[in-house]
């Protein structure tokens, strides 16, 4: 359904898989891809939001570490098997991995890379401006980073992200923002008390959906350990409404 189309120039330069609806667009969407870079999980995600009428767009902010689907899903169920032998055994993998994170460079670099799928949706008139972002674990994360820097999105939708910003930083934001987490998920669901204060004091319309009985990563399908049919279902469905909602505005 989709097609690989280059984006930005320079070191915003993105490769990015980009899929279109068969009828009227609705309005665009990014979908930014989790720490295993753009598989076809992510592209499958697209794919299922220009079924709903959206122009989606995924940038391959990881193009540089050649990581395959199949690579991706065994490593992510060993980090996720139950067995802590396996998970001790991923650990490595996972370490080589995420070695560009590391990279003063790379998140202006990856933020950049996100503006430039933000810019090519812009300039598409059948948009008509109405953007959201989507973003899931590491794209959870630059989805509300997104959000702070540009003030033109209009909905932002994250999937077990962080967010380290002040007050100050989150009154940038100009549109809704709606998160998901799993209970298990520890490290995020004990910041997300203070999140949502300062969102609030920020002055920011922001729900945080918590499902009980899951954990990082419930919405990936392909990962048999993390996956929980219900809250994605559940968390699917609520993504479509708020983005029928919030993209409906202003036309």
């Amino acid at each position: 359904m989709g097609e690989m189309i280059e984006m930005g120039t320079g070191s915003s330069a993105v490769h990015s898989y980009v899929s279109r609806p068969e009828g009227e667009i609705r309005g665009g969407v990014i979908v930014i891809h989790e720490a295993w870079g753009l598989v076809g999980q992510i592209r499958s995600v697209a794919d299922r939001f220009a079924e709903q009428g959206y122009l989606a767009v995924a940038p391959d902010l990881l193009g540089e570490n050649g990581i395959t689907d199949d690579v991706a899903t065994e490593l992510g169920e060993q980090l996720f098997n139950p067995d802590p032998e396996q998970r001790h055994a991923a650990q490595p993998k996972l370490r080589a991995l995420m070695s560009p994170f590391r990279s003063p460079d790379f998140s202006a670099q990856a933020s950049a890379r996100v503006s430039s799928c933000f810019e090519y949706l812009e300039s598409s008139p059948s948009v008509h401006g109405q953007i959201g972002v989507v973003g899931f674990c590491m794209g959870g994360t630059f989805a509300l980073s997104l959000a702070v820097q540009e003030p033109r999105l209009k909905a932002c939708v994250s999937f077990y992200g962080r967010a380290d910003y002040s007050v100050a930083e989150l009154a940038a934001i100009r549109c809704p923002v709606l998160a998901f987490y799993g209970d298990q998920d520890t490290d995020l669901v004990e910041t997300l008390p203070d999140l949502g204060a300062a969102m609030t004091e920020a002055g920011i319309d922001f729900t945080a959906d918590v499902y009980p009985g899951t954990g990082h990563a419930f919405f990936n399908d392909t990962n048999r350990f993390a996956y929980d049919s219900d809250a994605a279902d559940d968390a699917w469905a609520r993504t479509l409404e708020f983005l029928a909602q919030s993209l409906s505005q202003d036309r």
